[in-house]
């Protein structure tokens, strides 16, 4: 009869604390109107992967729904040109306008979007850039979170060449963190 009791209280603890939890994984994260500051560690490589750079990326994004953020990323980067001397340093940045699609309202939210920007510095031709991201936010606090991100980047200098890229495009990847207020 111990033992029934024990399994009792037990099944009465989880099933009084269980919608305590849930309802607290739905105050988690941003509401309409939010902002978002982002500090992240990137790094970038061609489709070969032998030139690449590393460096920070800094977002400032604004949510229009729970789900919803439209904003800006720049980033500045070190780069490692195949075949160039170890004396050069060859630095770059990259200015862009994001959207960000949030799926799923718990701790853990992954993400689909789309950035159109441009790239400048040594050892890039300056021009510009659209990209398609994926990535997943992670909720360790109410407001703070920790973010991987992809994004497939292909540059081009005027339309005709966007089309024309595609196929030779790059790879940006960070991981970092995060708050919205």
């Amino acid at each position: 009869m111990k033992t029934f009791t024990k399994h009792l209280l037990a099944i009465s603890v989880l099933a009084t604390t269980l919608p305590a939890a849930t309802f607290a994984q739905d105050s988690i994260g941003p509401s309409s109107g939010d902002r978002e500051f982002t500090l992240s560690g990137t790094g970038t490589s061609d489709k070969d992967f032998d030139n690449s750079s590393m460096g920070l990326s800094a977002d400032l994004g604004w949510y229009t729904s729970s789900h919803m953020v439209w904003g800006i990323r720049q980033s500045v980067n070190y780069a490692d040109i195949e075949g160039q001397d170890a004396d050069d340093d060859f630095w770059n940045g990259s200015t862009r306008g994001y959207f960000d699609y949030h799926f799923l309202s718990g701790a853990a939210r992954p993400f689909i979007g789309a950035s159109l920007g441009a790239i400048y510095g040594d050892g890039v031709e300056d021009g510009g850039f659209a990209g398609l991201e994926f990535g997943l936010k992670y909720y360790v606090l109410e407001s703070t979170f920790i973010l991987g991100r992809a994004e497939y980047q292909f540059f081009f200098d005027d339309g005709d060449e966007a089309e024309d890229n595609f196929d030779d495009g790059a790879f940006a990847y960070v991981i970092g963190i995060g708050y919205h207020f």
